[in-house]
């Protein structure tokens, strides 16, 4: 799901910068989740009011669609990350997994992975299937690549991998360091090799 441009409003200009409130909001929902978020919290944080806040996101979701949009084309794609360092998919997914357990303890309160938690349990609707889309996308890019080389078995390595940071995205949201998420890092790396070569 791609977000469609829409045209300013006639009126008076912004006074505020939109991308660096998509940034603002994108670390809020990080740290916090989706739900623990509110509109009037996201508008003190963002300097704006309402109507303003209304005109340019349409809503709560649609600020968190954007987010998660930026979110994944930054630094914090692991993956992406991963790959553009080139190498064969047991390299690329090994490092993918090392990324994951020395970024997932976060700093500054934001542990984990926007994607795969910014709308774990949320009672909105949207933000789920907004989420949906992100892991959906993230996991048909780990598959894609794992079908170069194991193409008859790249949706089930691809649900490994997934599962996997799922998994170590939820502990470092409950206070898992780096020292254990290495561990299961380097036990599913270890895991993913052995299928793979059997693939």
């Amino acid at each position: 799901m791609v977000a469609t441009k829409k045209s300013e409003p006639r009126g008076r200009r912004r006074s505020f910068d939109v991308e660096e409130a998509v940034e603002t909001a994108m670390r809020l929902f990080h740290a916090r989740g989706y739900d623990a978020v509110g509109v009037a919290e996201l508008g003190a944080e963002l300097g704006i009011k309402p109507p303003s806040f209304y005109a340019a996101f349409g809503s709560k979701a649609g600020l968190f669609e954007r987010a998660l949009r930026r979110y994944a084309a930054g630094e914090a794609n692991i993956f992406a990350r991963a790959l553009a360092e080139g190498g064969d998919v047991a390299t690329v997914i090994g490092r993918t997994l090392a990324l994951a357990a020395e970024l997932y303890p976060g700093q500054g309160g934001t542990a984990g992975c926007l994607v795969l938690d910014g709308a774990r349990n949320s009672a909105d609707p949207e933000a789920q299937a907004l989420a949906d889309v992100a892991k959906r996308e993230g996991r048909a890019a780990v598959r894609n690549f794992i079908a170069t080389e194991a193409p008859d078995r790249a949706d089930a390595l691809a649900d490994l991998v997934v599962v996997a940071m799922m998994g170590m995205s939820a502990a470092a949201r409950d206070g898992a360091d780096r020292e254990r998420l290495e561990r299961v890092a380097a036990m599913m790396d270890h895991a993913f090799r052995r299928e793979l070569a059997g693939a």
